[in-house]
């Protein structure tokens, strides 16, 4: 029997839709369009499916998506998936955080980040340039946002550049767009 997950986890959970997504066999030439760009180039995943409903909206979505989380210039791939797991954790998204903290154990190679990360939440002690990465994107998640001057500061303090602290901004930004969207339209599944 299936059941909600409900603790932060790098095991992947299966992601339950709420309500039935577009079946691919079936659907219309305007939903194939806009599922031929999917976030991770791997597969048509439920929640894509589910967000093909609206397929003008995921025709934008999924190539925004991708230049935010896999551009080649800018923050390395490894920060991005830290900002995403800061913001996912601010919204409580269980199945984001899972995702993109896996990948950011696989892309590091270390386990203890992500570790502490899920041990104490927003007081997580890590290294000091990923601190000011996952405090930032945290800071910049909550509802208002309480990112201020002296946090951009502090992101240049340990080195990361205009660039790279857009790339963190754009990618906090659409983790708390995509964490809300995962909430209302489905929920994290153990089987």
């Amino acid at each position: 029997m299936s059941e909600v997950v409900h603790t932060f986890t790098t095991t992947v959970p299966r992601w339950q839709p709420y309500v039935v997504p577009v079946d691919f066999a079936t659907a219309t030439d305007e939903q194939h369009a806009a599922m031929q760009t999917t976030p991770s180039n791997k597969g048509i995943s439920p929640y894509v499916l589910t967000l093909a409903h609206d397929p003008e909206t995921l025709a934008v979505r999924s190539p925004l998506f991708n230049l935010i989380m896999y551009g080649k210039d800018g923050l390395a791939a490894s920060e991005r998936e830290l900002g995403a797991v800061a913001a996912s954790v601010v919204n409580r998204c269980v199945y984001c955080a899972a995702v993109h903290a896996s990948r950011f154990n696989n892309l590091t190679k270390r386990t203890d980040v992500i570790e502490a990360v899920f041990a104490d939440g927003l007081e997580a002690t890590l290294d000091e340039h990923l601190q000011e990465i996952f405090n930032f994107s945290a800071r910049l998640s909550t509802t208002p946002p309480e990112a201020v001057v002296a946090d951009a500061q502090a992101l240049a303090d340990v080195g990361l550049d205009e660039l790279e602290a857009l790339d963190l901004v754009l990618s906090s930004a659409i983790f708390g767009w995509a964490n809300r969207l995962m909430h209302t339209l489905g929920e994290p599944m153990k089987d």
